[in-house]
């Protein structure tokens, strides 16, 4: 019997259409001739998905009974009995009931395909296993339903059903997706536009990455070796060098051509073990590779180019972007093709591109170490060039021999010696002055063939040609050194610029020195300890090794070094460096000083202005309450009772508003210090509800509230948080319209629960929305009968003090919404929230939460 075909719809989020697609394809099948049947489908009371089940013939479910409720589940059995072409299975990701076949739902429709039903089924992006970590990062919800990757990957198609954030955000505001109670909490946290464009991105990638996985597959089991550009994939090659930087944005901006271009940055470390010359600087353009969206790759080999191209075949590469070196011409003359001429013949049908940038032909801003002039390498190159260029000139000139060519014979063999001491300096140049003189000797001089000289003058000459060898090779040796110490100098200024600089841009400068001192000295690691006992370090990959040396930072701290021992063109550039940091640290210590004295001043300036805000709001209840005692206590003032009882509540309604006030002024005055005394505890949010609108004086239907059954509790202080909820309802009911109640809802994100108080009102502006929060604001600063402005600069310290958060939004539709973030309860390293089987069921189907709905919004 055939196997059954899995297709699957895969959806970024709730709601863009996952099953109405489903649905609508059995439709399209059936009128083909299929026999197409529903064996689950949840419409989540979607009217328009409920339309799309007429004329399916639907599987009728098995009814589970688990923890005293009925659930209804896929029934297995009934629907292999029926035997149709293809089954309608939703949401592949559920968690059956327990008492079932199986405990996945995915497990069910494997059974489905053995016995060759075919299957379209429906998951959401946050279900698939690889993912529901990362999508946890960006949403915040964790999910506890998932499908392992093995299993969707193993699907005969997967169709991603793709909807704009912006247009589901409409779709779930017009109530097409969730009861209209839900929606404000829904827009406001699992369905806000970036978390939909990060999950809608994260569909697409992953859909990508298996079409290019089978595309792979389909080259590798047909034996295809040549490029295919299904899309361009841009590889850079990275030296660790200045230009790394250049290299990676061109790769960037080619990548970016095309729709869907991929970038990978590639660096070739040598199979010898060595440790990098220049770490700092991989790690720099490494994190430049993340910003760009690119990955980062690093491969062994002993053959740069082969190890680059080999690279850039494997990864089906269509673009390879190499520097142009950075040699100089002598030295590429001499030493043949460099890199890119290699690359370039063993691309085939990759496309390389050969950037020029500033650092070409130019050395590292590293310092040079100090040693002989020229390089071993040149030297060796110099004994080669003697060894092979005396013998095939000797056999050139011998072939033209006569005796009227003795002179230009020497000035032959003298230009071979300058050649010599151009490449290699002095000591091949020696080198090639003897052995050529013996050859002139030998060959070309009177008797032939024989090592004497028969006349002084061709002696003379021999030695004047010897001493003109050496002279011009100390020339070349001399111009070797100063040039290199022209460099040296150079690497040190820029060195010293960088260290500078590094001060002066302010944030980190002690860390930004000492991986510049790393780096510049070539060291393996790096430590500071400073006197008030931190440690700043840095590493270069390799071992520690000894501590070589150490240097005191003033009287700041000790500067460690590991690695080389330092020359004393290296200990001039380093004084300066501990110059430096040793003013970092002074920086550092009067920005530590700064900031333990910005709270005292932050104090000063809070009581200046309680002082200078509230002398009016302390008169008015003051004068009032004064008048009402002496009118009372005056003996030429005859008072009825009802003028008498007056008199009496004018003072009690007096004292209790300044009783309020001084209350507020203190408290204001303990949050700014931080001195803010809070009981933490377990609370249960609609048990403050009650004494909240009644010290609010609110009547009934004043306040519209959506507290869902068996909202977990918080941990808060419930006297901090009852007055938190009536400053914002007081604030809600103040600026609402009439006829429009404000809104207090309840709901789950994550592992904190969300208060929200919203209002249709005329809303805050964004550039108002944090000056709102600063004490003795009032909404335009006319209306003086509510209050000196300090309820919210309260609510704020309140919520923040018991380790939440209080942030402004706007309301859908006008208005603005406070909304308070307070963590759930725990106890005995628990949450006091409900497992995920046991959560609130949908009272609606009589079953588990459905992999549709993220968990956490109730």
């Amino acid at each position: 019997m055939a196997r059954g075909r899995l297709r699957v719809l895969l959806g970024a989020a709730p709601g863009v259409g996952k099953t109405y697609a489903m649905l609508e394809e059995g439709k399209r099948l059936a009128e083909t001739g299929k026999d197409v049947v529903v064996a689950v489908v949840e419409t989540h009371g979607r009217d328009a998905t409920a339309a799309m089940l007429d004329g399916l013939e639907v599987v009728p479910r098995r009814a589970v009974v688990y923890r005293g409720v009925e659930l209804s589940e896929l029934d297995v059995e009934a629907v292999l009995a029926r035997k149709p072409d293809v089954a309608l299975v939703d949401e592949l990701a559920h968690t059956n009931a327990p008492g079932g076949r199986h405990g996945k739902r995915w497990e069910d429709v494997q059974d489905l395909l053995d016995a060759g039903i075919t299957v379209i089924s429906t998951v959401n992006i946050q279900h698939i296993e690889s993912l529901n970590d990362v999508v946890e990062q960006i949403t915040g919800i964790g999910q506890q339903e998932t499908i392992p990757d093995a299993v969707l990957r193993s699907a005969d198609q997967v169709e991603v059903i793709d909807l704009a954030p912006q247009a589901l955000r409409d779709r779930l505001a017009e109530g097409l997706v969730y009861p209209a109670a839900r929606v404000d909490a829904a827009l406001s946290n699992y369905f806000r536009l970036g978390n939909l464009t990060a999950l809608r991105e994260l569909a697409l990638l992953w859909l990508a990455d298996e079409v290019d996985s089978a595309l792979q597959t389909y080259r590798r089991e047909h034996g295809i070796d040549s490029k295919w550009e299904a899309r361009e994939r841009v590889v850079v090659a990275l030296t660790g060098g200045p230009e790394g930087e250049t290299l990676l944005r061109r790769g960037a901006r080619i990548a970016a051509r095309s729709s869907g271009g991929e970038l990978l940055a590639v660096h070739v470390v040598s199979d010898d073990g060595l440790r990098e010359r220049h770490p700092g600087a991989l790690a720099a353009q490494r994190s430049l590779v993340e910003t760009l969206g690119g990955a980062y790759h690093e491969i062994v080999g002993s053959d740069i180019p082969v190890a680059l191209v080999d690279f850039a075949k494997a990864v089906n590469a269509t673009q390879l972007v190499i520097g142009v070196s950075r040699r100089s011409r002598l030295l590429a003359f001499l030493t043949g093709p460099g890199i890119g001429s290699t690359v370039i013949r063993a691309s085939g049908d990759i496309d390389v591109h050969i950037v020029s940038h500033a650092a070409a032909g130019s050395h590292q801003l590293v310092l040079p170490r100090a040693r002989g002039a020229l390089s071993a390498r040149r030297r060796v190159y110099g004994f080669l060039l003697a060894l092979i260029g005396g013998p095939l000139l000797s056999y050139l000139l011998w072939l033209f021999r006569s005796p009227e060519a003795l002179t230009s014979d020497v000035l032959a063999f003298q230009l071979l010696v300058i050649v010599v001491a151009l490449v290699g300096g002095i000591w091949p140049a020696l080198f090639a002055a003897v052995l050529s003189g013996l050859t002139l000797d030998f060959l070309f001089v009177a008797p032939v063939y024989t090592i004497t000289i028969a006349q002084p003058v061709h002696l003379l000459a021999l030695l004047l040609y010897v001493l003109g060898a050496v002279l011009v090779s100390f020339v070349v040796d001399q111009a070797a050194r100063r040039s290199r110490a022209a460099q040296r100098s150079a690497a040190e200024s820029d060195v010293l610029a960088t260290v500078a600089g590094g001060v002066i841009r302010g944030e980190d400068a002690v860390g930004a020195l000492v991986q510049r001192t790393r780096e510049a000295f070539g060291l393996s690691r790096v430590r500071l300890l400073a006197a008030d006992g931190t440690v700043v370090s840095d590493e270069g990959g390799s071992g520690a090794g000894d501590v070589r040396t150490r240097e005191r930072v003033g009287e700041r701290g000790t500067l460690e070094l590991f690695g080389a021992e330092l020359t004393a063109s290296d200990r001039r550039v380093l004084s300066v460096i501990l110059t430096q940091l040793d003013a970092a640290l002074e920086h550092r210590e009067l920005s530590d000083t700064a900031s333990e004295l910005r709270p005292l001043a932050e104090t000063d300036r809070v009581r200046s202005a309680l002082l200078a805000a509230v002398g009016h709001d302390l008169r008015r209840p003051l004068a009032a309450a004064t008048a009402a005692v002496t009118s009372l206590r005056s003996p030429h003032v005859t008072l009825s009772n009802s003028d008498r009882d007056a008199l009496l509540d004018t003072a009690a309604d007096s004292l209790a508003g300044l009783d309020a006030l001084v209350t507020n002024l203190l408290d204001v005055t303990r949050v700014q210090a931080g001195v803010l005394a809070v009981s933490l505890r377990r609370v249960d949010i609609e048990d403050l509800l009650p004494p909240a609108l009644e010290e609010l004086s609110a009547p009934p239907g004043s306040v519209d509230l959506d507290v869902p059954d068996g909202t977990p509790p918080v941990m808060a202080d419930p006297v901090l948080l009852q007055r938190v909820l009536v400053n914002l309802l007081a604030n809600a009911l103040r600026y609402s319209p009439r006829g429009t109640p404000p809104r207090l809802g309840v709901s789950v994100f994550g592992d904190e629960v969300q208060v929200r108080v919203a209002d249709a009102g005329a809303g805050v502006p964004d550039d108002r929305k944090d000056a709102i929060f600063q004490p003795f604001q009032r909404e335009g600063d006319t209306d003086n009968s509510t209050g000196i402005g300090l309820g919210l600069a309260l609510s704020k310290g309140f919520v923040e003090g018991m380790g939440g958060s209080l942030t402004p939004e706007d309301t859908p539709g006008g208005g603005l919404t406070m909304v308070v973030a307070l963590p759930l309860f725990f106890h005995r390293g628990r949450s006091h929230v409900a497992p995920p089987d046991a959560q609130t069921r949908d009272e609606q189907s009589g079953r588990v939460p459905s992999g549709d709905e993220p968990k956490g919004e109730r």
